[in-house]
């Protein structure tokens, strides 16, 4: 079913590459129908090198509303908006922008409180746990500091490059009091193991962590949305573990992004904490 689009239909647009397994136009115009409301979602292809094309037309759009953004731009945008949420200037990336109608266009990532916040819908709460992440990018460092502040116990953060990882840990340590170290990506002895890693969206792709070295019971999140049981998933099950894949979180953060953007937008009844509303609106950090 597809929205009723007429002159006045506001455009928010989903820009990255490659798209083809990219869920949030297919969620977010089903949130607009619910909503009844006028506005439509569609994909951008746009190469990385393009990208300044790309913001010097989007620009030119007066009926743009709002942009989210994915791989490989959540970084290099941060340099095309006019303001920065106080979520992406924590993170030093971004995934959705605000066209406000002033022609300003303000940039925020809600990649990691909408990590946490579909783990707290499916009973996976990192308070007081012990954590690895594997992946220090983008989302993978929005992740790190929404988990600390949730409250984990420790986290400690691998990414192939050593230094980005240790460079994480310590403005996470900094920033939020949580004891974080960077490490190995070995997942024994921690209660939750998060993939933040593009690992698993292909079928050659190598295990961001050996699941034959998970503790049985751990909890195991895939923040990758496609496919919807990756291997790492299948693996940790076979395991004895409790598995999430990147749906809570895929959601969780167009719940953000979307209050954000002024709508208010309740899928299958969940919700956001009002200080995370708060928090996704800009009112506090």
């Amino acid at each position: 079913m597809m929205p009723h689009v007429t002159g006045t239909t506001r455009l928010y647009g989903l820009v990255g590459d490659p798209l083809t397994t990219a869920k949030s136009p297919e969620l977010w115009n089903r949130l607009f129908i619910e909503q009844r409301a006028d506005a439509v979602c569609i994909p951008f292809a746009v190469k990385d090198d393009d990208l300044p094309a790309f913001v010097t037309g989007a620009r030119a759009l007066r009926n743009l509303s709002g942009v989210l953004v994915t791989m490989p731009h959540k970084q290099r945008m941060l340099a095309f908006v006019d303001e920065l949420h106080p979520t992406a200037r924590q993170v030093g990336a971004l995934n959705v922008i605000r066209c406000d109608k002033d022609g300003r266009w303000i940039g925020a990532i809600f990649d990691g409180l909408g990590c946490v916040l579909g783990m707290q819908w499916e009973g996976n709460h990192p308070a007081n746990k012990s954590v690895l992440l594997v992946g220090a990018g983008g989302a993978g460092r929005a992740i790190a500091f929404a988990v600390a502040s949730a409250g984990a116990r420790t986290l400690t953060i691998f990414d192939v490059d050593q230094r980005r990882a240790d460079d994480l840990a310590k403005s996470v340590a900094a920033a939020t009091g949580c004891t974080t170290h960077s490490g190995s990506a070995d997942p024994l002895g921690f209660e939750i193991v998060i993939n933040a890693t593009p690992l698993g969206m292909n079928t050659n792709d190598p295990m961001p962590v050996n699941p034959e070295r998970l503790d049985p019971g751990c909890i195991v999140v895939d923040i990758i949305n496609a496919p919807e049981l990756t291997p790492l998933c299948r693996a940790a099950h076979a395991r004895g573990c409790r598995t999430q894949g990147g749906r809570p979180m895929h959601e969780g953060q167009a719940l953000h992004a979307l209050h954000f953007l002024g709508f208010d937008c309740r899928p299958d009844g969940k919700s956001i904490p009002r200080d995370d509303v708060q928090c996704a609106k800009g009112e506090h950090a």
